[in-house]
């Protein structure tokens, strides 16, 4: 069944639309002390009755510790297995948010309302939920659909410009596996010249259609994963530094380095490594890779996509088009970051 999701311009109005003819026992709207401030207030006045949970914001926060007080908030309040949490949040509150309802009470429903583009086009479509275990990503989680995903551009404006950038890296992303023509068009603008409106429903639309023929990523949902074995690896190493990096300025090392294993494993040509080198590098800079590259690679051996002892990757296929489960070797990483730090 096609995962359901909404998007208006109004979030109050995606919010009263929902509860129309819908009746929970309670409902707690989950947020982060950034939404609470910014984006719950614009939705207060068209929720029924409910009560408000805070948490910190961040991927620092995205663990154990901080799930064991979402979950003593619902116990203390003792919401039933017919009540609602309505997550509003980022990426990061999405997973948990998501998560702590799947598993309270062997599953409660849940909605997310995401508030950062990289959620509203990535993180909140896939009912894939988590939370980070001794620094690696998303380590611990659950496959679990939402009811819905209530999704509102305005939210975007809250945004700080590094926020908008990073959640523009999974909208590169998209048009590289599956859409060449979209990506010679995002290709020639800036950050600024974007019509999000018109991107936010590019990728929802695409990626509801990818986790419709494969909810459990058991073959094609698997190219969604293109530049996030790489990506997740340096964000990791990188949480443990004084200079966190962003989820989307991960992806896109990972996308220049992956897709530079890709013209050595002869699925894209150079000139395609150039252009999505020369456009990812232009938005997002580059980043002083200080990590050891036996630090990476050891990350990378606990990437949830590897089977064995054999890393697996998708890479881009020409652009347009990915294949999945590519064995990647440790050679290979490593001349991919050294490609990377020579740019």
């Amino acid at each position: 069944m096609p995962e359901r999701f909404e998007i208006h311009s109004e979030p109050a109005h995606l919010v009263r639309e929902f509860f129309t003819n819908r009746t929970y026992s309670q409902i707690a709207v989950l947020t982060d002390t950034n939404t609470a401030r910014s984006c719950y207030p614009e939705l207060k006045s068209a929720l029924p009755s409910h009560i408000l949970i805070q948490i910190q914001p961040g991927e620092t926060a995205k663990n154990l510790e901080t799930c064991i007080t979402i979950w003593q908030q619902l116990t203390d309040r003792q919401l039933d297995r017919h009540s609602l949490v309505l997550v509003v949040g980022g990426g990061v509150l999405g997973d948990m948010g998501g998560f702590c309802a799947a598993t309270y009470k062997r599953g409660i429903d849940f909605v997310l309302m995401p508030t950062t583009l990289l959620a509203q086009v990535d993180a909140s479509i896939g009912g894939k939920l988590g939370i980070d275990f001794n620094h690696f990503k998303n380590h611990i989680g659950v496959f679990q659909n939402p009811v819905t995903t209530l999704i509102s551009p305005a939210f975007l404006k809250t945004l700080p410009e590094r926020e908008l950038r990073s959640g523009f890296a999974e909208i590169i992303k998209h048009c590289l596996i599956s859409d060449a023509q979209m990506w010679d068009i995002i290709r020639t603008k800036s950050l600024s010249e974007l019509d999000w409106n018109k991107l936010i429903l590019h990728s929802v639309s695409f990626k509801s259609r990818v986790i419709t023929e494969d909810p459990k990523e058991k073959g094609l949902r698997k190219i969604l994963n293109f530049g996030h074995s790489i990506g997740h690896a340096v964000e990791s190493y990188f949480l443990n530094s004084d200079h966190r990096l962003f989820h989307g300025e991960a992806i896109a090392i990972g996308m220049i380095t992956e897709s530079f294993i890709g013209l050595k494993k002869g699925l894209i040509q150079k000139a395609e490594l150039g252009q999505i080198s020369e456009y990812v590098f232009k938005i997002f800079g580059k980043v002083n890779l200080v990590a050891e590259d036996r630090d990476i690679l050891d990350i990378i051996h606990q990437d949830k996509k590897n089977k064995g002892n054999a890393i697996l990757m998708a890479l881009t296929k020409g652009i347009g088009q990915a294949e999945w489960d590519v064995e990647v070797s440790e050679i290979e990483i490593i001349e991919s970051l050294a490609y990377y730090r020579s740019l």
